[in-house]
């Protein structure tokens, strides 16, 4: 048997000063369809994720509430892992860096960049953040008045000896490598930004130390300073698979296929993150991809806005799947989104319950009344409206005729998309190209109607219109895996769930010539998987 391809992903690890926003989900929802996509086309999966737990910021809030910074980050990480769950987060590893194997590894790392000859002793004085963790260049210092441009806090003039990462050194490097590598840093306007940087400013050496504090991993080579936060932080995308300690784990998943990311901290993904690996002697990731941002109701969250909002108290009114699909169908997986409760109940009573819920609960429910649950597959298709294994039903022609969507178009169009992490694009495709034209349809031909009449002319349009949702089902498999699983498994299709891919929503053969109902049933009909909301 052939080997699998290999994919390996993470997502940024998180600050556990406070629980999960739906910012922080987005993140995660879009990272866990590509990780699910991936696997529905045969690839070996490793998705990690993880706590960034040494910084002040953590110590500083379990000093607030009155835990050991271990214990509150060990308390911190089973609340992050709770809202993941409840996301159907499909992660493979979640890693904490306030953990000793994390430490162990990353003293491993620093010790080789040092032995190397790309770590020396020197002293720092800069304007520094404390939110951001993070000294701010004296231009930074100038063009926002003294103020923490992310924070809008008076940046402080901090002053300390330090260990020195020579990112200069990598410069020359750094801007070849993303200039001649388009696709190291996406979406496009991103790569710009970084290249845009470099030659504007160029890279300076980082301070990747500090004194005096008690809380973090100590530096190997001299235990009187901690390892700056984000230096050991990036180091998690290989602790977390081996390096240090498992070479044959490292070297099978390295190098990553790409890292998801926030926008405000591209710079150190594709700045520092690639010269540091490249001072140990290991491989740049073969992509970090930027994604936007959440507001709510067009306004930033923030604990002082007051609009923070939780992803579980908005599963609590819906689903993970509807959850899921708002985000992803809504916020531009590239750029920026909103969150509006008022768009949320818009979306979802619109296109889930209506359009796809409807939809299927309608042909069940047909199906099971008039035909005794049982389809069938050869003697219910009408040659017309399928005259090849690569169509569907589309919308309905003045004349009452099927007009056919050419799938592998449709299901070619959705996988580019999707791989290009285009993710609203591919549901609105899906949307636009299968479910409502096969809603138009349905109307038109009204086999609820047309069964008292012509009992196998409505068997044709009910058959038509479950081809449809089968492919629906397959193409949003990694968007609501829970509710298309649902829709796939009501019906007695030969190749089992798990094994499906997107070429197999082309097959018309994959429905059998005895289609029929196998979902459990309550009165005659299925159980609403989007119960309308509001």
């Amino acid at each position: 048997m052939a080997e699998k391809p290999r994919w390996f992903q993470t997502t940024a690890i998180d600050y556990p000063n406070s629980r999960p926003h739906i910012g922080t989900a987005f993140e995660k929802v879009g990272a866990d369809v590509q990780a699910r996509y991936r696997r529905m086309e045969g690839y070996e999966v490793f998705f990690l994720m993880g706590n960034d737990e040494n910084t002040l910021k953590v110590a500083d809030r379990a000093k607030e509430l009155g835990e050991e910074p271990q214990a509150y980050c060990d308390r911190m990480a089973g609340e992050f892992q709770q809202v993941w769950q409840a996301l159907d987060i499909s992660y493979d590893v979640f890693i904490q860096t306030s953990h000793e194997r994390h430490k162990q590894c990353c003293r491993k790392f620093i010790q080789k960049v040092y032995d190397n000859g790309y770590i020396t002793k020197g002293s720092y004085e800069g304007w520094y953040c404390p939110g951001c963790e993070e000294f701010k260049s004296d231009k930074v210092h100038a063009d926002n008045a003294g103020q923490c441009p992310n924070h809008k806090r008076p940046l402080v003039r901090r002053s300390e000896p330090c260990y020195y990462f020579k990112l200069s050194a990598f410069q020359d490097r750094l801007l070849k490598h993303l200039k001649e590598n388009p696709e190291f840093v996406q979406p496009e306007s991103r790569r710009n930004e970084m290249i845009g940087f470099i030659e504007a400013e160029g890279l300076q050496d980082l301070n990747i130390s500090r004194a005096g504090e008690e809380w973090g991993i100590r530096m190997p080579f001299d235990p009187a300073f901690t390892i700056y936060v984000w230096f050991d932080a990036l180091l998690t995308y290989i602790t977390g698979i081996g390096y240090g300690d498992d070479e044959a784990l490292f070297r099978k998943n390295w190098p990553a296929d790409v890292h998801f990311i926030g926008k405000d901290i591209t710079r150190f993904h594709t700045h520092i993150w690639p010269a540091m690996l490249w001072a140990a002697g290991e491989e740049a990731p073969r992509q970090v991809f930027s994604h936007g941002f959440v507001t709510v109701d067009g306004s930033k969250m923030g604990k002082s806005m007051g609009n923070v909002k939780d992803p579980l108290e908005i599963i609590g009114k819906s689903n993970s799947d509807a959850y899921r699909y708002y985000f992803m169908r809504e916020c531009p997986f590239p750029s920026d989104g909103d969150y509006s409760g008022q768009r949320y109940e818009e979306v979802y009573n619109t296109e889930l319950a209506n359009n796809f819920g409807n939809l299927f609960s309608r042909c069940v429910t047909l199906i099971t009344k008039n035909y005794g649950g049982v389809l069938g597959g050869t003697a219910g298709r009408s040659p017309e409206a399928m005259p090849a294994e690569s169509t569907a039903a589309g919308p309905a022609a003045s004349d009452g005729q099927v007009r056919l969507i050419h799938l592998p178009s449709v299901i070619n169009d959705v996988r580019s998309l999707l791989e290009g992490c285009q993710y609203n694009r591919a549901i609105i495709s899906v949307v636009a190209n299968i479910l409502t034209p096969t809603n138009q349809y349905m109307e038109a031909n009204a086999p609820w109607k047309l069964v008292k009449t012509d009992p196998g002319a409505a068997k044709r349009v009910l058959f038509n219109a479950v081809q449809s949702l089968r492919v629906a089902s397959i193409l949003l498999k990694p968007f609501i895996p829970r509710s298309a699983e649902a829709i796939y498994t009501s019906f007695n299709f030969p190749k089992p769930w798990a094994e499906v891919r997107y070429a197999d929503a082309a097959e018309l053969a994959a429905q059998p010539d005895d289609l029929r109902v196998t979902a459990e049933l309550v009165d005659g009909k299925v159980k609403p998987l989007f119960p309308r909301i509001g």
